[in-house]
């Protein structure tokens, strides 16, 4: 559970920093790169963390690739969360469906005996 919650953590931070200036047009380029890099850098933390404890090599129950497709997974839905709430954009069905599938590889990763 930690190592979901870091990651959930991780991606928020990361959503923020990749997709916030979108709706601001009050700073250029080079100041939302500067912006964005210091907002990335607590992901970078929570993350690295996140993957070293979760990992089986360090007692935690994921292989790295399930690392990489629960970061994803949990990417994806902080990613919807964030477009309806901050961007005001809904996904389209299209999208969600193809969520849904992303969703459905991810539990497919997590079947099973891990290691």
């Amino acid at each position: 559970m930690p190592t979901v919650l870091l990651l959930l953590a991780s991606n928020v931070f990361m959503t923020v920093a990749w997709y916030w200036h979108l709706v601001s047009k009050s700073f250029p380029l080079w100041q939302i790169i500067l912006i964005s890099w210091f907002i990335a850098l607590p992901e970078y933390c929570l993350a690295v963390t996140a993957n070293r404890l979760g990992h089986i090599e360090h007692g935690g129950r994921f292989t790295a690739p399930q690392l990489k497709i629960l970061t994803e997974g949990i990417a994806l839905t902080v990613f919807v969360v964030f477009s309806i709430t901050y961007l005001k954009e809904t996904p389209r069905w299209n999208d969600f469906v193809a969520l849904a599938l992303i969703m459905a590889g991810l539990a497919v990763a997590l079947l099973g005996k891990t290691g």
